[in-house]
Formats: structure tokens, sequence, C-alpha cells
């Protein structure tokens, strides 16, 4: 196993062990492979640890010595009573109560504080590890599952690694120190007392093993939910649009539902659970009043070592209660630990050039982009054929087609969204999978056909793509008039500074791409990629918009999608694919003059305008 922290304090998470194997004892399974991998966490922290030891032995000694104490007034004040003697045991009370406040108050602060950095650390490399995982990863995997992952379940186990883990060091000392003493003061009626002790294992076992189980059942059921939740509010315009709240909210009810059954599950093996170690406490209470009276009758007992045992004995009943309080806290924690190392372990399709956390190399792109007889499939499916084209810099490749033809997928391989074939996708000669990706994606200003806008202002969204301490306002005002958006920014309350909403939801779809598009311009890249980026915009707009950025296309290499041919006339080359294959290849005249699917869009096209000019 190792664990390291990388360069720019960029931390790895542990690897070389696999989580436990669900067969077995889960006292044993959390402690095994998949708990060391909490070691490097925790140990990260061992100095404040060991203060909060300090303050753990201290409150536990304070704790067993307020019994002795008493054991001691007792059979002080029964050879006789003064005010001296009752002050003095008062004031020895009181004392022992306040210390014992005040190390408790300590021992809390400082381990549950712990336990709360070692949150922080595992939060922050969590979200770290989503970062680095590729596209496929998160078309598998539902978003509202991973934000459970990085909250519900994160929550149990800094439960485990901060008070489960603290009460069972003081209950256990407690435990272990509380029966020697009754030992020095009777073995017989100790042994009595420990007698249930094999019928607690049974049912710590027992229990164990049911909640651990039915703990995961819950945590993959409330991810379920947060993730129903998540797609809800995100496709809220839809659900509004199609008047399917309703129907939302049936599914989230049924789901609900399952929750609270799973819950109720747990609820009624804790239900169990609890009252058997009352009932085996409550048993050794019982025999103890009986026998501990006969002892004291006989003389072979002080009443004072009878009220002493006593309360050695109820200072017992919070260990057991703990015991199985802290045993749920370890097997949820446990479960949903498991869940983040699903995460963890999960391998990116697409690998860096370089060892992660190194400094990039130092590569400047020219912009020469080469598709070399590509063919590409998804999950068994093929995309792309036989594909190739080669755009040199201050050129402009389009990609027209039918929908589902490959298009987006070509594109995507470009900046390795997904990972092409070794040899088939260059970038100046080189291997797109030999470019470390910081200097590849970085050479790239890409346009979705979707775009995404963060709840910010119309500047942030814009510099966005800016590295080190952002752009600076001149360049995202020249950025946001090459989109053509400083006319509407100019009708905006706060102008730049406008806050666009979730998602970009106060801006209109054509204005999403536009603030999209600024964002990818002020880069500068070399490699300019629109996806059907001006599908938003009215044809006049998009004519403007492609004005003022055929200066800047002259000076990159630029690849354009659409599905308008007005988009396309000016590009140097046209490829017109269907069914993932090059059909048609040329400029905006040749493949006019060719008469095939090209001529054919080319013609339905301009009867719609004809017809909605008509």
């Amino acid at each position: 196993m190792s664990a390291q922290i990388g360069a720019h304090g960029q931390y790895n998470w542990p690897t070389g062990c696999k989580g436990p194997s669900r067969s077995g004892f889960p006292m044993r399974l959390q402690f095994n492979s998949a708990a060391r991998r909490l070691l490097p966490y925790v140990t990260r922290y061992r100095a404040r640890f060991a203060v909060g030891a300090v303050f753990l032995l201290l409150t536990t000694a304070i704790q067993l010595v307020a019994p002795w104490v008493l054991k001691l007034a007792v059979d002080d004040l029964t050879a006789g009573v003064t005010r001296g003697k009752l002050g003095l045991y008062a004031a020895a009370l009181i004392g022992i109560a306040a210390l014992g406040g005040v190390c408790r108050f300590r021992m809390r602060c400082v381990i549950i504080g712990a336990s709360r950095l070692i949150e922080y650390d595992l939060r922050s490399h969590f979200f770290g590890r989503l970062q680095r995982l590729d596209l496929s990863y998160f078309q598998r995997n539902r978003t509202g599952d991973l934000m459970s992952r990085a909250t519900n379940d994160l929550n149990a186990v800094r439960m485990m690694v901060g008070p489960a883990l603290m009460y069972a060091a003081s209950t256990g000392i407690l435990f272990v120190v509380a029966v020697a003493l009754m030992l020095s003061i009777s073995v017989w009626l100790t042994l009595i007392v420990l007698l249930p002790l094999p019928l607690v294992s049974i049912a710590v076992r027992r229990f164990g093993d049911a909640i651990y189980d039915r703990s995961e059942r819950i945590q993959a059921q409330l991810a379920r939910m947060s993730a129903i939740a998540q797609e809800a509010l995100a496709g809220v315009r839809v659900v509004r649009a199609y008047g399917r709240e309703a129907v939302e909210l049936d599914r989230f009810e049924a789901a609900n539902r399952e929750y609270v059954a799973r819950s109720r599950s747990v609820i009624r093996i804790q239900g169990l659970f609890f009252p058997s170690l009352a009932f085996c406490l409550g048993l050794s209470a019982l025999v103890v009043l009986w026998a501990g009276t006969r002892e004291v009758v006989a003389g072979r007992m002080t009443t004072g070592d009878f009220v002493a045992f006593n309360a050695y004995l109820t200072m017992l009943a919070w260990p057991v209660i703990a015991f199985g309080w802290v045993t749920n806290l370890l097997q949820r924690g446990m479960a949903a630990w498991q869940r983040m190392l699903a995460v963890a372990d999960a391998e990116p399709d697409v690998r860096d050039a370089q060892p992660q956390g190194a400094a990039p190399a130092p590569v400047e792109l020219r912009g020469r982009v080469e598709f070399r007889d590509l063919s590409f499939a998804y999950n068994g499916q093929p995309v792309l054929e036989g594909v190739s084209a080669v755009v040199e810099p201050g050129q402009m490749l389009a990609l027209v087609g039918p929908t589902g033809c490959g298009k987006s997928t070509l594109i995507n391989l470009l900046p390795r969204l997904f990972d092409p074939p070794p040899g088939t996708v260059l970038v100046d000669g080189v291997d797109v999978r030999q470019l470390p990706l910081a200097v590849l994606r970085g050479a790239i200003g890409y346009v979705p056909q979707e775009p995404l806008l963060f709840s910010d202002t119309v500047a942030g969204n814009v510099a966005f793509a800016a590295s080190g301490d952002g752009a600076p306002a001149e360049a995202v005002e020249s950025a946001v008039a090459l989109a053509c958006l400083d006319t509407d920014v100019a009708g905006f309350p706060d102008g730049l500074e406008t806050t666009v909403g979730e998602r970009g939801l106060t801006l209109s779809g054509g204005q999403q791409q536009r603030v999209a598009l600024a964002r990818a311009l002020l880069t500068d890249p070399r490699i300019l990629i629109l996806d059907d980026a001006l599908s938003a915009v009215d044809a006049r707009t998009e004519e403007a918009i492609l004005t003022r950025l055929r200066g800047v296309m002259r000076q990159r290499t630029s690849i354009v999608v659409s599905h308008r041919i007005s988009t396309v006339r000016g590009a140097d080359l046209i490829l017109v694919l269907d069914r993932g294959r090059v059909v048609e290849r040329g400029t905006h005249d040749e493949l006019l003059a060719a008469g095939g699917l090209y001529a054919g869009l080319d013609r339905q096209q301009r009867l719609a305008a004809a017809l909605e000019e008509a």
C-alpha cells in the first residue's frame, strides 16, 4: 500500500489494496484492507490524536476515581459523620466532576476536530478524483449518486473515524479498568457480572452483520434518491413544460418510501440489539443486588465496597450500550467507505501522457490537425470508420451530415474526451495520446453543442477558461465583442456583472452559446472547435458572428460542426459524414457541383428559408 502527497500538495489516493471481502466477521473486515486505506488520512493528524488520547485517558481515569472516592466516603462516614468530613468528600466529588468535564470537553474538541479535518481532506481528494475521471465515467454513473457519496457517505466515514473511534477507545478502557477494580473488590461478584458476556459477544456478531448489510442498502437507496432529485431539479424546464411535476413527485416518493423501509429494517435490528445488551446488563445488576447484600450482611464486604461495586457496575452500562452504538457507526462508516473506494479505484480510460502532478512538458502547438484512417467504436458500437483529413494551421475544416453520423464524436477525440486508437489523431504530427493533456487541451478552444454556464456573472463565465488570477476586463470585453454578445450585454441590468443564474437560466439559448463562444476565444487557442455552436442564433446573428470570426480563424485551425450550410460555406475543406463514413469531401462549390448529399442539404435549407420569407 502507498499513499503520497503529490506535486503542489495534490493528494494521491492510497492504493495497493482493494476493499475488504464480504465474508467473515464485520469487525475483522473493517480493520483489514479497506481500513488500512484510511490510515494515511488518520496518521496525517497523529499529533492531534495523540493529544486527544491524553485527554481521553485523563477523562476515563477521573471517571473511574469517583466511585472509589465514594467508597472511601461511605466507609469513613459510617464510622462517624462530621462537618469536616462531609465538606471534604463533597469538595472532592465536585472537583472530580469539574475536572472530568473540562477533560471531556478538550477530548471531544481535539478528536472530533481532527475528524473534521479528515473529512475536509477526504472531500477535497474525492472531488479531485472526480475531476481526473474522464467523460465516459460520468456517462456510466449518475450525478446524484456521486453527490450522495461526496456528502452522505463522507459524513458516515467521518463519524467512523471520529466519534466511533473515540467512544470505542474510551469505553474500552473504561470497561477493562472498571472490571479490574471490581475484581479487587470482589472476585465472586465480578465473575457473576461477567457471565452474560458470551451472550453479548453472540449478539454483537449476529446483529453487526445484519446492520452492515442493511447500512449498505440504505446508502445505495439514499444515492438513488439524490440522483432523482438532482435530475428533476436540473431538468426543471422540461418537467414544467410537459406538466410532469406529479409524475416526478410520485417517482421521488416511491424512492423515499423504499429508503424509509430500508431504514426501518435497521431500526428493527437496533431495536433488538440495544434491549438485548440492556437485558444482559440488567440481569447482572439483579444478581449482584441479591448476592452483594448477602456479602455485606455476612461481613465479607463493607457497605462502601458494595456502593463502589454497584457504581462501577452502573458505569459499565454505558460501555455496553455504547458498544452497540459504536458498532452501528462502524458498520455504516465502512459501508460508506466501500462506496467511496469504488470511485477511488475507478481507472480513467484517458490516461495522461506523463505522471499525474508533474509539470507540463514545454510544448507549444502550431495547430496542424490530422485524422489518419480513424475508426472508433463506443461500447462495441461502431461510430466512425476510416475517417482521414488534414487541416493546416489557419485553415477551417467543416463537418456536415445527418444527426448521429459521428460528427461530435470525431471532434471529441481531438481533445481526448474519449481516447482514439493509437496513431489515428495527430496534432503537429504527434499522436494526441503522447501529448500531455494540459498542453493538448490548453491549445484547444472548445464550444460544445449544449454549453454549460455556471451560476456566476457573464464576465465570470467568460473568464472561466483563463488560467492563473483570471482575465483582465479588456480581454473579456474583446471576447464578448467577437462573439457578438456586446449588444446584448449592454441591455443587461448590470452589464458584464449580470448574474446568469444556474446553468445560464436567465439567458436565451443563443446568448448562452455566445457566452460559451466568448469563453473559448478568451484563451486565444491554436485550435478552435465549434460543435454546432451557433444553432440557437438566427441567420443574421450567425452571419455577424462569422464575419467577426473570420479574422480570428485565419490565425488558427478551426473545426466547425454545423447543420447549416451557411455556416460552413467558407470552409477550406468540408467533410460530409453518413453513418460514420466520409461520403463526400471538398469545398462548398465542389460539393454543390457533385450533386450529392451536401447539395441536397443545401437545396432543402434554401427552400426552407424561402418558405419562411414568404
